[in-house]
């Protein structure tokens, strides 16, 4: 479902043809999801919701790094590999997401499967791994995610195509604003033929400042019975573009993510981390090249990056299905037709 079906539209420039961040040139995303109900360790492998993301901005990052840049807007988080995307200016690797206790696990994986295709012999990587906290559905002391569910987000971000949001890869067990959240993802092509995509790992807000369109839903929805779950729990954004920019002004984009966030009703809570990347293919040796775009060239890029954001975080909402997990606490979904007649 796209955020167009709730007949709204954000901001001024179009999106494009899949209305996310696949509609950047070459960028690919991918999941693994992990659910299953079994008892706790050593008996069993416990209560799992949770899983893999993979944005992969395509190319060889390695041989061909892409030009990105970290923004901090709350730091109660983890993005392995900021700092050398600060020092540096650039990425190496795709990006991959999961849970809080996760990291560790994707991260020995995303070396051994990324260091298996590395273009030269004796180079080290340092994976870009981003979390999120999904304990509230899922069970934080088992260990669930596997190299082989690494090994799939990544096949399936490089094979391109096509991509669900919602609950589903790392956000299967994330919540957004009181409600059931996870992946969304947005576009916005602009006026120089350029796109913009941002993709979402939304885990964070309070159910009563849900803000849609400037609409106070969360207000006036009925939650009676609901038992609302911690709004700490972080944001991971992302944001691509095929435009030829550098690593400073990726730096300044990224900074935009958490307006897009902000309208929707994100406080930034002091245990929430928002952490942002963005990355841009036009400098690399594969890109479109040309003169770098900086200073006002970039309000546009601005704009589009606080919009596709802002729907982002609306587009994993109306995907995400009610859930139950871990010790039988429920996230309920949007309930759509309500939004529908409060907008």
């Amino acid at each position: 479902m796209r955020v167009a079906d709730l007949g709204i539209t954000i901001g001024r420039y179009p999106t494009g043809a899949t209305a996310s961040v696949i509609d950047v040139p070459g960028v690919g995303v991918g999941h693994a999801t992990v659910i299953y109900d079994e008892p706790p360790p050593p008996q069993g492998r416990g209560i799992a919701r949770t899983g893999v993301t993979v944005v992969d901005p395509g190319g060889d990052c390695l041989a061909d790094p892409v030009p990105s840049g970290v923004a901090v807007l709350n730091g109660a988080g983890e993005l392995t590999g900021r700092s050398q995307i600060e020092e540096w200016g650039y990425a190496e690797t795709p990006i991959f997401l999961t849970s809080t206790m996760q990291v560790g696990r994707v991260y020995d994986a995303a070396c051994q499967l990324l260091m298996g295709g590395a273009s030269t012999f004796g180079e080290v990587i340092i994976p870009v791994v981003g979390e999120c906290d999904d304990s509230w559905l899922s069970d934080p002391r088992a260990m669930h995610v596997t190299f082989d569910d690494v090994r799939t987000a990544l096949d399936a971000a490089r094979a391109g195509g096509d991509f669900a949001q919602g609950a589903v890869g790392a956000g299967t067990g994330m919540s957004c604003l009181g409600w059931k959240g996870g992946i969304g993802s947005a576009s916005r092509v602009l006026p120089d033929g350029h796109v913009v995509g941002v993709l979402l790992l939304t885990n964070f807000g309070s159910a009563d400042r849900l803000t849609i369109d400037g609409a106070h839903v969360g207000r006036r929805l009925d939650r009676s019975g609901i038992i609302e779950p911690p709004p700490a729990g972080s944001c991971i954004g992302i944001a691509i573009t095929d435009a030829p920019l550098d690593s400073a002004s990726c730096t300044r984009l990224a900074r935009r993510i958490g307006l897009g966030l902000a309208r929707t009703g994100s406080v930034a809570h002091h245990g929430s981390g928002e952490i942002f990347v963005a990355m841009a293919n036009g400098l690399r040796t594969s890109g479109c090249g040309g003169p770098a775009i900086t200073g006002r060239g970039l309000d546009d890029y601005f704009a589009a990056v606080v919009d596709a954001s802002e729907e982002a975080v609306i587009a994993s909402l109306i995907n995400a299905e009610t859930m139950r997990g871990y010790q039988g606490r429920v996230i309920e979904a949007l309930p759509l037709d309500e939004v529908r007649r409060i907008l």
